[in-house]
């Protein structure tokens, strides 16, 4: 049934083994993943983000999962279960939690000016719940942070998914210093009108995208174009996946301002991220 659904309804499928070993390794993980949130395998990465010049100005966090005899497990393998099961909503609290919480150490710390913003990701099943306005302003409140410091990453799927809706949560959290860019620009299915209507601040370059623009192709013209359009929109673009310095290079030279990808560094656990945070201060 579950196999018809994912084929878009309206149709049948035919029992095969295989299927009943993908459901026993699906309901395995399911329960691995909720032992995981109570044993505390889950951790945050954070991925180094810089200006154009080469400054370290901020971090994406990235969730990981340290399983105990599987080791690190891939975010495309237990993201999806945990959407489906709906742990994501439990577990993308504890992200938002634990984010600020390290975002008010890293004050405390006087380390502040240096990481002038911190994006979080969030789960479509999370954005649509009733209280997530309620939730992400009491986590605000309550860790002390300065909400302008937070940068909350939605997919272009999420923005287009009852757009009235999605714009009120928005403008709730922006007045209160939150903001917001797009994941993955590119990838989804965007419309420029409802571009124009949502309360946006950043546009990220999928890496997809980055990846093909050495090649002088397609891709290399549509991130061109994508960087034109947030600068004529007054937004932020950010590219992700930078992984070579002829990547940067071209970025640059087409008016991106904001990078990160291989070529900078990798989400790192957060004693490496602050020793990153050390060496941008005091360069060898």
């Amino acid at each position: 049934m579950y196999k018809a659904k994912e084929q878009g309804r309206d149709t049948f499928q035919f029992y095969l083994p295989s299927m009943q070993l993908a459901a026993s390794e699906r309901l395995q993980m399911e329960n691995d993943l909720r032992k995981a949130i109570h044993n505390g395998e889950l951790s945050l990465h954070y991925q180094p983000q810089f200006s154009i010049d080469d400054r370290l100005m901020g971090a994406e966090c990235l969730l990981r999962w340290l399983h105990p005899e599987e080791g690190m497990i891939s975010q495309a393998r237990f993201i999806p279960v945990a959407e489906d099961s709906g742990l994501i909503l439990s577990i993308g609290e504890w992200v938002m939690r634990s984010a600020c919480k390290q975002l008010r150490m890293w004050e405390l710390e006087g380390r502040g000016g240096e990481i002038n913003r911190l994006a979080i990701n969030v789960s479509p099943k999370q954005f649509k719940q009733r209280d997530f306005v309620v939730m992400v302003s009491r986590i605000i409140e309550e860790s002390g942070i300065d909400p302008s410091r937070v940068e909350l990453e939605l997919t272009e799927g999420m923005l287009l998914e009852n757009v009235e809706e999605t714009i009120d949560k928005m403008t709730q959290l922006k007045s209160i210093g939150i903001s917001f860019a797009i994941d993955d620009f590119g990838t989804g299915y965007s419309s420029l009108s409802y571009l124009k209507r949502l309360p946006l601040d950043k546009l990220k370059i999928d890496q997809s995208f980055v990846r093909d623009i050495e090649k002088g192709d397609s891709g290399s013209a549509i991130v061109e174009t994508i960087i034109s359009m947030t600068h004529h929109l007054g937004l932020e673009v950010i590219a992700e996946g930078v992984e070579t310095r002829g990547q940067l290079d071209f970025l640059k030279h087409s008016g991106c301002h904001h990078f990160q990808g291989y070529y900078f560094n990798r989400p790192l656990p957060v004693d490496e991220f602050e020793k990153e945070l050390n060496e941008s201060i005091n360069p060898v």
